[in-house]
Order: structure tokens, then sequence, then C-alpha cells
């Protein structure tokens, strides 16, 4: 087959879900309601954070920064399906699917280990109350945040330079709603099996270890709360805790799937309803599950509102 390269000055082509769906219509529809609901929650988090200090400590200061994540991860992936639908233009440059794919490696990355720094911030607020200002002091939080987008950044830049040196057949077309390394790979004009081996390999280092040390984290923190003798206090545990791991399970389990699982075990519609799930389903729920529903952050947002219709009014 006729190889070609981006010095051909030629485009990718996007063949995503929305074009292979029965009604690309209403998932196109879903599609925006999803991001803007994700834009509108992740922003106001954002805001009611920045705005209110009582809200400046540890855990919010994570929430602070899966908001961020959740929201440019879904910025990268969501509108270019969305308008090349609406436009009808699937086209992609190779500089652009290489950009497209660093930021996308880069924010779930650093998503992956900042949940389970998240999970051991709850473990320490309650297993050891007493000692959270100590093991989760300014200097430990920050380093946790940083080592995410460091790490995030590092494994990015590797996967991208390394995916995108390969020569490309002829057959432009990524069966998939955005340039990830899996489809990609398929349309590679060379042997790619020893890469394909270190992905595996990376994954499991990257993906499996953050998700054993959320599951410990959750293990102990309901053996803790199972042992108190407050019935309410169990229930709401249980409840957090269950609502935790559901959004867990749908982020790791659709990247454990992609990364992990040989790319032949997966067809190419598979492969783009588990995308959906990491970068278009999680951005909107995780707002919704660990802050939005947060009494303190509810009461924060109501301050800042109220404040925001009282000099409102007062300019009139």
């Amino acid at each position: 087959m006729e190889v070609w390269n981006s010095t051909m000055g030629s485009d990718f082509i996007l063949v995503g879900i929305l074009d292979e769906s029965g009604s690309p219509e209403m998932l196109c529809a879903t599609f925006t309601a999803l991001y803007m609901l994700a834009l509108t929650s992740n922003g106001l988090l954002l805001l009611v954070i920045t705005v209110d200090t009582r809200l400046h400590v540890p855990m919010y200061l994570l929430l602070w920064q899966l908001s961020l994540m959740d929201l440019l991860l879904t910025s990268v992936i969501t509108p270019k399906a969305v308008l090349d639908f609406l436009l009808k233009d699937n086209t992609i440059s190779f500089g652009g699917c290489a950009l497209q794919m660093f930021l996308e490696l880069t924010l779930g990355g650093a998503e992956d280990l900042l949940l389970a720094f998240m999970a051991y911030d709850r473990y320490v607020a309650i297993c050891h109350p007493l000692n959270y200002m100590i093991f989760m002091r300014p200097s430990i939080c920050w380093l946790g945040v940083a080592t995410s987008w460091i790490l995030g950044f590092l494994s990015a830049l590797g996967y991208t330079i390394h995916t995108m040196q390969y020569p490309f057949c002829k057959s432009r077309k990524i069966r998939h709603l955005f340039c990830e390394i899996p489809p990609l790979l398929k349309l590679a004009c060379a042997d790619t099996s020893t890469y394909e081996l270190m992905v595996y390999v990376m994954g499991v280092a990257f993906l499996l270890p953050p998700l054993a040390a959320i599951l410990a984290s959750y293990t102990l923190i309901l053996f803790t709360v199972l042992s108190k003798p407050s019935n309410e206090g169990r229930k709401k545990a249980l409840v957090t805790c269950s609502s935790h791991l559901t959004v867990v399970g749908l982020y790791y389990g659709a990247l454990t799937v992609m990364y992990i699982l040989p790319s032949s075990c997966l067809s190419p519609k598979q492969e783009n309803i588990l995308s959906v799930f990491y970068t278009v389903v999680t951005p909107t729920l995780n707002p919704l599950i660990y802050s939005l529903r947060n009494k303190e952050v509810t009461g924060a947002l109501r301050r800042v509102l109220g404040k925001w219709l009282l000099s409102t009014q007062s300019t009139f």
C-alpha cells in the first residue's frame, strides 16, 4: 500500500461513533447536552472553590484539580466530535491528531493518578482524622498534584512521539471518536508488535497500581466506618463509597480494557463506546458525585450566588 506522512500534507479522517450510530442526530444531541452539563458543573465547582476561602483545604484543592482535568479532557474531545458531525467534515491534520492524542493522554494519565491520591486523602480523613493535617499538609498535597501532572505529561509525550513516528498507509480513516493509540496503530505500515507490548506493560504499570490503591483505601474506609456504632454514619459512608467507586469503575474499567486487553479483542465500535465513558461520561458525573452533593460545596455555592445576586441588584 502507498505510504504517506505529514510531509505530504494529508489529513486523517475520524470515523467515530456518531458516524456509525443508527440514530446519529440523537447521539449528537446527547453528546452536546453532556458536554454542556460537564462545562457548567465543573465550571461552577472551580469558581466556588476558588472564591470561597472556607474550601481552601486539601480535599477541595484535589477536587478543584479533578474538575480542571475533567473540563479540559472533555473539551479536547467532545466539541470537535460534535462540530465534525454537524459540518460533515471529519478531517484532522497530522499535527492536530498528535496534539489531540498528547492532550488526552496527559489529562487522562494525570487524572488516573489524582483519583488514587484523592482516595488516600479520604482514607486519612476518615481513618486517621487527628493526624489529617500532618499526613495531608500543603507540601504533601501539592507534591501529589504536581506528580500527577508531571507523570501524565511525560508518559503522554513518550507515547505521542513514538506513535506518530510510524509510517501510515494510504487508508487515512481512524475508526474512532478521536486520535488514540490503539486505533491509530491499525493504520501503521510497520510491525508494531513490540510497541504494542510496551503499551500493554506501561498500561499495567500506570493503571493497576492506582486502581489497587483506590480499592485498598475504600476497603479500609469501609472497615473503619462499619466498626462505628452510628447507623446513619454507616449508611452515609456506604452511599459515598459506592458512588465514588461507581465513577472509578467506569473510568478505570474503560481505560483498562482499552489499553491492557489486546486490540484484536475489541471491534472499532466497542473501542468507540469505551472511549465515550472516560472522555464524555465521567467528566460529567465526577462533579455531581464527588462535589455538588457535598453540603459544604452546596453551601458555598449558595453563598457565592447570593453575593452575585446582591451585587447585580445593587447595580440597578
